[in-house]
């Protein structure tokens, strides 16, 4: 399955770890679905770890350089204007690059749309449910 996680699932992931969020990108490390990202979400978490968390450079390296290992990273062009929210289109245009199966996504804007093209969009807990959430770091 081809996911691609929006920049708030990241957030949460690194941010609040035990999380619904983490759980998910949890199984996406462990090879459960094949997860895509873009320069541009990637720059857009950047953004949002330096100014509302106050990482520092060195910290958001490291996270970004794990979402690289884990994920494979596309080169977008901003063509998109679905959603008010720049941010969000880079997100469908992610998705669309990668034809993905599903965007996983918190963002009330995204959720409303369901589907664009031919990825849904869910929330975390849904993705979760889709791979049969249980407890996913026990053995």
């Amino acid at each position: 399955m081809r996911v691609v996680f929006d920049t708030n699932v990241y957030v949460s992931a690194f941010v609040i770890p035990g999380s619904l969020s983490d759980d998910a990108y949890y199984r996406a490390r462990a090879g459960d679905v094949d997860l895509f990202t873009s320069v541009a979400i990637l720059t857009e978490l950047a953004s949002k770890l330096r100014e509302k968390f106050d990482w520092s450079e060195d910290r958001i390296r490291a996270a970004l350089k794990a979402i690289s290992r884990t994920a494979q990273v596309v080169k977008t062009t901003p063509h998109l204007s679905i959603v008010h929210d720049p941010p969000d289109n880079r997100i469908l245009e992610c998705a669309e690059k990668v034809a993905a199966d599903l965007i996983v996504t918190g963002d009330p804007h995204l959720l409303k749309l369901r589907r664009v093209g031919h990825a849904g969009v869910v929330r975390v807990s849904t993705f979760l449910r889709i791979l049969g959430r249980g407890s996913p770091r026990q053995g």
